[in-house]
């Protein structure tokens, strides 16, 4: 039985929290899957495909709306804003419908994932671990943290669901108590929109990356550098071609 006093209720909370928390320690070795999860590649699952399929068919009519959105005319301030914030949205997704994932967060990643490079002509996914190692200090630190927090709220998401289940399963005959069940997964929700946010910062500093250090990459490669734009995609293309010969 929980304590039914002001007191007893606060260390209850307290207790579930601090319990969240160390489930998201606890959550630390499992981190790269915890995040993969949450991104939404659950169609190696039979239990799961069915559902991923119409949660992307969710998400792609979304990103329809606002691209619709984002395209239309704008005749006052207030539909410029619109407008600007709707593209500001689809920017934060893949540019493609047909490479959408089930779930916000992983659509905010994928949209640095499928971008970031391709507008040099470079294969993101092929060419980061390369680029990664030619960034600034500065920079190392700036997504270091934006990473750590990133896995940080996805962590917390789904320690405060577990914390949600267990409280259902102990609370399950005590109907003043739900709340509690309710407040972790509220919590549970506000970590995930945290997990989204970092997200999106990551992928705008992975845009970052090739925009400063590209050429790095070229000279770390030992290819020469570009006379033009055009040259430039060219050589791209062959560092591209070469990574994934290598990975």
């Amino acid at each position: 039985m929980l304590p039914v006093t002001a007191g007893g209720l606060t260390a209850t909370v307290l207790a579930l929290i601090v319990c969240a928390a160390l489930l998201a320690l606890l959550l630390q070795p499992f981190q790269v899957r915890a995040v993969r999860v949450l991104e939404g590649y659950w169609d190696r699952w039979p239990a799961t495909a069915g559902l991923a399929g119409a949660l992307i068919e969710v998400q792609r009519r979304r990103w329809e709306a606002l691209r619709e959105r984002a395209e239309g005319a704008a005749r006052d301030e207030a539909a410029r804003r619109v407008r600007a914030d709707a593209g500001r949205r689809v920017g934060a997704h893949p540019a493609a419908a047909d490479v959408l994932l089930p779930t916000s967060l992983g659509n905010a990643l994928r949209a640095g994932e499928l971008s970031a490079g391709e507008r040099y002509g470079l294969s993101t996914l092929a060419s980061w671990p390369r680029i990664y190692m030619q960034v600034s200090d500065r920079m190392a630190d700036a997504l270091r943290s934006t990473r750590d927090a990133l896995d940080t709220a996805a962590n917390l998401c789904w320690s405060f669901l577990a914390v949600a289940v267990m409280s259902g399963v102990a609370l399950y005959d005590e109907e003043d108590r739900w709340w509690l069940c309710g407040g972790s997964v509220l919590l549970a929700v506000v970590a995930y929109r945290g997990a989204v946010v970092a997200a999106q910062a990551y992928a705008g500093l992975m845009h970052v990356v090739y925009d400063l250090h590209r050429f790095e990459l070229l000279e770390a490669l030992h290819h020469p550098l570009p006379a033009d734009q055009e040259s430039e995609q060219e050589i791209f293309a062959e560092v591209s071609a070469s990574s994934h010969v290598a990975v």
